[in-house]
């Protein structure tokens, strides 16, 4: 985990270049000359861009390719609680989060190659990636895109084993457009002439197309989610399908139906990598998956004994109308199963649609405590996102934290144990995380 030397690093780096998002390949790649294109020495790249299910993607690509026994690099964003958690560096019985040495070290190397000219932290940050994952041996490299897809700092691979589109829908619409036509074309941009596509589960038509259209434009061979591959649920299992026949295989460990297709997307995305996957590897992978603050289960923890008796506690980061929907359809699921009041904590920032997220528990949620989020300058007051949720048709009242609310819930709570979400953010969900005294491995 990162201690004193890497956390003084980035905080330098801050000061120096304060700018947030300024997307452009122009200043990566200026600086990757300067280090020697380390981005063209790494292991066949799964490239991973989309709205929602990313991390997910990632998480499952990583298990199924670490189950078959292979060495994998993965570099995912933003991190929950310590910077480290973007660099997950391949080793024997499983990757590890980079050492705090070997991260500053690296971080070092690449602002002093800069030597202080106009740049982004992220962009210093994937240039790290690019040196560790360069520098230390692995067989497969897994790297999210950290925003939009043809102008992120990630997209400086030439060749990507296969490039992996998530589902698509409005989110950074500053960045992106205000269209989702104009997102998913935004998103294509990783795709690379000839390279392997993996088009994950969509719910836009027309943002299907578009992707659709921008592969064949670019001559990659392709397959689809619903057409070359799929996932459902029989019998309480999870069965996978594609031109090489059935795979019988444990619900995966990630709640959630939407999950089945966030599997189907990484097994599909592995292959097209040229990875073989036996069942056994598919089936471990299935019980191993683990991906922080989204729809985890808190079981213990500082925030945990503050609960009512017996309550039920999820996290999750997901912050955005369409993060909403699968995730309110996750707590449906839960709800059928074993009824419980839903009650949510959320907080979120300012860049987000909150009245869309909230809209999609209208009916479910019993009631909503906003509270602020502390560790973004861009965090909601939470007397505002309690309108946003009323504007939704949820009861909503602002409290000052967490705690508060867990407290509040506590003490007057009269009834069955609740179910309480607490989410609305990824900045969000790392704060709980590390004031729960859980953070992430």
């Amino acid at each position: 985990m990162t201690t004193l030397a890497a956390d003084r690093e980035i905080e330098h780096l801050m000061t120096l270049h304060p700018k947030g998002f300024d997307l452009s390949l122009d200043r990566v790649t200026r600086l990757l000359e300067r280090l020697g294109n380390p981005q063209d020495h790494l292991p066949p790249v799964i490239h991973i861009a989309g709205t929602n299910g990313k991390g997910s993607c990632a998480a499952f690509s990583r298990t199924l390719l670490e189950a078959a026994g292979h060495l994998v690099h993965v570099h995912t964003s933003p991190h929950l609680v310590n910077w480290a958690e973007r660099y997950r560096l391949a080793a024997e019985g499983g990757g590890k989060l980079v050492d705090d040495d070997v991260f500053a070290e690296a971080i070092a190397r690449v602002a002093k190659a800069n030597a202080g000219q106009k740049i982004t932290v992220f962009e210093i940050l994937t240039a790290v990636t690019f040196i560790l994952f360069s520098e230390h041996p692995a067989e497969a490299a897994i790297i999210e895109v950290g925003l939009g897809g043809r102008f992120d700092a990630t997209n400086v691979i030439a060749r990507p084993a296969v490039s992996v589109i998530m589902p698509v829908s409005m989110d950074h619409e500053a960045y992106l457009g205000d269209r989702v036509e104009l997102i998913a074309a935004e998103k294509a941009g990783i795709m690379k002439r000839g390279c392997p596509v993996v088009i994950g589960a969509q719910e836009s038509e027309t943002a299907l197309q578009v992707l659709i259209e921008t592969a064949e434009r670019l001559d990659c061979p392709t397959l689809i989610y619903g057409q070359d591959f799929l996932a459902f649920e029989e019998n309480g299992r999870m069965v996978y399908q594609d031109e090489d026949g059935l795979m019988d295989l444990p619900t995966p460990r990630l709640p959630g139906r939407h999950q089945f297709a966030n599997a189907a997307a990484a097994i599909a995305a592995v292959k097209a990598a040229g990875f073989e996957i036996s069942h056994r590897a598919a089936e471990k992978a299935m019980t191993h998956v683990a991906w922080p603050a989204r729809m985890q289960k808190l079981t213990q923890g500082k925030l945990v004994d503050l609960a009512p008796k017996g309550a039920e506690i999820w996290l999750d980061g997901g912050h955005n109308p369409g993060a909403g929907i699968v995730v309110a359809e996750a707590l449906a699921e839960q709800e059928e199963k074993h009824p419980r009041p839903l009650v949510l904590i959320s907080g979120m920032i300012n860049t987000k649609d909150q009245t869309g997220y909230f809209s999609a528990f209208k009916g479910l949620a019993r009631h909503v405590y906003t509270v602020p989020v502390n560790n973004s300058d861009a965090g909601v007051p939470n007397d505002e996102l309690a309108l946003r949720a009323e504007e939704a048709g949820l009861s909503a009242e602002p409290v000052s934290s967490v705690a508060s609310a867990l407290m509040l819930l506590r003490d007057s709570w009269d009834g069955p144990a609740p179910r309480i979400l607490i989410g609305g953010s990824l900045y969000f969900a790392g704060a709980v995380l590390a004031e729960n005294g859980t953070p992430p491995t």
